[in-house]
């Protein structure tokens, strides 16, 4: 007799053989059981998984002697012939390959036709998605009302592919892919069987690279045997797939936590001389941080992880080295790193730097815990208005600088200090000098130049409105600004959430305490000067609404007919009548 592969050797025969899918074998068992067999069938998962070999015990449960039955005779002749491929009432079809208008309209008139010898024509299709959108329409009428004695049975690794009315016309069940420990489970029992001694370490490394599938972790077993002979080491398993040993793992996550670039550098270096792959060395690294944050969470429970015991002790003991933030701000440094490696001139560069910034992102703290330590040494003081760094901190702040994206919101200068050790900021930090509260109606018109500035340093384009605005009022924790009817338009594009936040939270800043902001239409008084136009507007009278200080430079009234007049000069010219019609825009303002 030939050699059978393992893979074909030890083939799930009935449902009880099948492994880890126990959702879709005690689903079909109990359709049988209670006679409700639909006439389509869909199973969708990876390769290996079984989606065939499903297919098949169920072909056997409804057409082995006596049947519809799941507790089918193993010598029972009818299922002998459909193990065996020689079933004439079983059609195994190739969908890559038949996957024309012309198969499927012959598979329509041969439906018709009465089983030979079973109680039922099945039709295996595998691979259903390679079929055209023609060879679907076509089978949609049969599929939904096919002849008494036909079943149908798909399956397929791309759901996406299948024509939702063909889908909707099956029952679909999703096959998981194999947990590790059930793989090695079965692995061991195959070995077992063959008089093969195997190390759990390389039964393990074999579960990791089959990715979840059954079938790729036999044929692994199968060439493995056939290199190694009757023992088989963990060695065997890495050498031969350049896979990483978890203690390589290990020692390399270690060497993260601990902030040791050079051991990280040299243990990358020695994988990379064996041959090792460096994509799923990432990928492994990137796992076991995943599982470390998950042991973190769960306060330990494995149930939610895959491992074994020496890896469940080694989680165990690194829970006590890092925290679940630093494990995030790692795992998306490893994320982009694993993203960026297909693409990459040079894999070994890529991955040195992720790791260096890995280490980095590591020790990082967050802006938020910096502006924290800072009010906490300044007491109850206000965050100031101006950050003016001294020379002697600048290198320090400069250094200290290469990660942290949460500072977007933080003072451009403040937030290079967020990966500072939270011991730093006394030390390093520039001098922070604190503004003066708005105490009286006299200083808003400064307050609002200082905050149009401010604002301006993170936003520019939300400046060039505020520019056109002049402050209303500060009454009750409310600061209505207003817009001259000329630039009514402005309230409509300025007034949102992101530009009333900017505003507040530069106005606490400023020393104003937490305000709401108001954007009304309001017309500025004839004294107002505009902020670009003058050094420092000067209030000209108190009270509770303030009056806003000195003038425009010139006429208030003919300025605003110049604008007018250069506003209607602009609409009337062709081409930029044209523009607008193109863009469907509007003029907003004009600068002359």
């Amino acid at each position: 007799m030939s050699y059978q592969v393992l893979a074909r050797k030890y083939r799930p025969q009935r449902f009880s053989d099948v492994v880890g899918q126990e959702h879709v074998t005690q689903t079909l068992a109990n359709a049988i059981r209670q006679h409700r067999i639909a006439h389509a069938y869909l199973f969708v998962g990876p390769r290996g998984t079984g989606k065939t070999t499903l297919a098949r015990i169920f072909a056997k449960c409804l057409n082995c002697t006596g049947g519809p039955k799941v507790d089918f005779a193993d010598d029972d002749p009818r299922c002998q012939e459909i193990t065996e491929g020689r079933a004439l009432d079983v059609l195994e079809i190739d969908g890559a390959s038949n996957r024309g208008i012309e198969e499927i309209r012959e598979l329509r008139e041969t439906v018709k036709y009465a089983p030979a010898t079973s109680r039922f024509k099945i039709y295996i299709i595998d691979e259903v998605h390679m079929l055209t959108k023609e060879a679907f329409n076509a089978l949609l009428k049969t599929l939904e009302e096919p002849p008494d004695h036909v079943k149908f049975m798909f399956a397929t690794t791309e759901a996406e592919k299948v024509l939702p009315t063909i889908l909707s016309r099956c029952q679909r069940f999703d096959l998981r892919r194999i947990p590790t420990a059930l793989i090695v489970q079965h692995l061991g029992h195959i070995a077992k069987q063959e008089n093969v001694k195997i190390e759990e370490a390389a039964l393990y490394a074999i579960a990791r690279g089959a990715e979840g599938g059954m079938r790729d972790a036999e044929s692994t077993l199968d060439q493995l045997i056939s290199f190694c002979g009757g023992e088989i080491v963990e060695a065997d398993v890495l050498s031969m797939f350049g896979l990483s040993a978890r203690s390589q793992i290990l020692a390399l996550a270690r060497a993260v936590i601990a902030g040791e670039s050079e051991t990280a550098l040299r243990e990358l270096n020695d994988l990379a001389k064996n041959g090792k792959d460096l994509g799923r060395l990432l990928s492994d690294l990137l796992s076991h941080f995943r599982n470390l944050l998950l042991f973190q969470v769960s306060r330990g429970d494995l149930n939610l992880l895959e491992v074994s015991e020496a890896e469940a002790s080694a989680l165990k003991e690194m829970t006590t080295s890092i925290d679940t933030d630093s494990l995030t701000r790692i795992m998306e440094v490893l994320t982009e790193g694993e993203s960026r490696l297909r693409d990459a001139a040079s894999k070994k560069i890529l991955v040195e730097v992720t790791l260096l910034k890995a280490i980095q992102a590591k020790n990082a703290v967050s802006v938020e815990l910096v502006l924290k330590k800072l009010q906490s040494l300044k007491g109850d003081a206000n965050i100031a208005s101006s950050v003016t760094p001294n020379r002697e901190a600048a290198p320090a702040l400069a250094a200290a600088a290469p990660t942290a994206k949460s500072a977007s919101v933080a003072p451009a200068r403040v937030a290079e200090a967020a990966v500072m050790k939270p011991e730093a900021p006394a030390a390093a930090l520039p001098r922070i000098e604190s503004a003066p509260a708005v105490r009286t109606a006299a200083d808003l018109p400064q307050l609002w130049q200082n905050t149009v500035e401010a604002v301006g340093r993170v936003s520019p384009f939300t400046k060039t409105y505020l520019l056109e605005a002049h402050p209303v009022s500060l009454i009750k924790n409310i600061f209505t600004i207003g817009f001259d009817p000329e630039f009514a338009d402005h309230v409509g594009l300025v007034d949102n959430s992101k530009n009333r936040a900017l505003i507040q939270t530069k106005l606490q800043e400023l020393g104003a305490g937490e305000v709401h902001v108001k954007f009304i239409v309001s017309q500025a008084p004839a004294n107002w000067q505009r902020i670009d136009s003058a050094e420092s507007p000067t209030p000209t009278a108190t009270g509770a609404n303030p009056v806003p200080p000195p003038a425009f430079v010139g006429n208030a009234a003919e300025n605003q007919a110049s604008s007018k007049s250069a506003r209607e000069e602009l609409k009337n010219d062709p081409l930029i009548r044209q523009a607008l019609e193109l863009f469907k825009g509007t003029i907003i303002e004009v600068r002359t």
